[in-house]
């Protein structure tokens, strides 16, 4: 019910009319309402926003798979984000072909199931680099065996495992491989009609390509579509407490092992003084014997020292650390 006007607005719109100030034709198109169609079969449940905030989830995502991924299959790995989509499930499940890799995936706490659909030609490729092989898949598709599917099944939890720090912005996820079907028909998780999200990132290991496709039902997200905006999104990041961490990665790095040399000194000779150089022979630095030598960490000048001895062994002592200003 529309707002009821009092007597004095009433007098003020009449006055407005008879004057001229005010268009009856004006009033009557403000008061009209643009109708939009709406397809019943095709919901518009995903927003643009919602679709965006999924990409920049995945973008991270891939960049997890580029730098952890190689240390299993010992062969480059780049995954990039095609683009974010949204369409109904029989969709989806009418563009794959047979055999398909479809992992089905617990996304609890997250009530039901999501899809990681891997392209064939990956799966080969996957399988014989995993059994020592240089990455070639196969000119003829054919089924996978069990065996080859057991392969891949290692490759998938590595998959799921790393989604979890990706959405942990969003909510914390304890994501498990449910099961592998090799035919589309065997994974009607939802009804052909309900709306998902479609995810398509391309990824290359040596130089095979193929599409890797994840398919989030709304049903799935739905308890927590509010949060797929960019805003929240940034905002959660912002507000991370990053002190832990920082003192995680000091530790880390306080143990790391680096090479450090101490320079005598440098000379230049011929190739031919080179090629007859005898046991004996003496080779005359730049250097003098109460010069400082020059201390490298990794190819870094970072110190001067004297040159000495500690018990058995050559020894330098350091007279002087090296600041970035000099």
């Amino acid at each position: 019910m529309g707002d009821v006007l009092s007597q004095n607005e009433i007098d003020n719109l009449l006055a407005a009319l008879s004057s001229g100030e005010l268009d009856a034709s004006n009033i009557k198109e403000a008061t009209e309402r643009s109708v939009k169609n709406y397809d019943f079969n095709r919901p518009s449940k995903f927003s643009k926003e919602h679709l965006r905030t999924l990409e920049i989830i995945f973008e991270h995502y891939g960049r997890l798979l580029s730098t952890s991924l190689p240390a299993y299959l010992r062969k480059n790995v780049q995954v990039e984000v095609v683009n974010a989509e949204a369409t109904i499930y029989q969709e989806f499940t009418n563009s794959l072909s047979n055999p398909v890799l479809l992992g089905i995936v617990d996304f609890s706490p997250l009530t039901g199931n999501i899809i990681i659909e891997m392209a064939e030609k990956l799966g080969y490729t996957i399988v014989d680099r995993m059994l020592g092989g240089i990455g070639t898949p196969l000119e003829k598709p054919r089924e996978f065996s069990e065996i080859e599917l057991s392969i891949i099944e290692r490759i998938y939890i590595i998959l799921i495992n790393l989604m979890v720090e990706p959405w942990a912005n969003v909510t914390p996820i304890e994501a498990r491989l449910q099961r592998i079907e090799t035919n589309s028909q065997f994974a009607q998780i939802i009804s052909p009609s309900e709306m998902s999200a479609i995810i398509t990132m391309n990824m290359r290991i040596g130089n095979v390509e193929g599409m890797i496709n994840v398919c989030m039902p709304y049903e799935v997200l739905e308890p927590v579509i509010d949060k797929l905006n960019t805003k929240y999104w940034y905002s959660t990041i912002r507000g991370v407490d990053t002190t832990a961490n920082r003192e995680l990665v000091e530790v880390a790095i306080s143990k790391a092992r680096i090479p450090i040399k101490a320079e005598l000194g440098r000379s230049t000779i011929s190739v031919k003084d080179f090629v007859n150089i005898q046991k004996g022979d003496i080779i005359k630095l730049n250097t003098r014997i109460n010069d400082q030598l020059g201390v490298f960490v990794g190819n870094i000048k970072k110190f001067y020292a004297f040159p000495g001895t500690s018990s058995d062994s050559y020894a330098v002592k350091i007279s002087q650390v090296i600041t970035e200003e000099e």
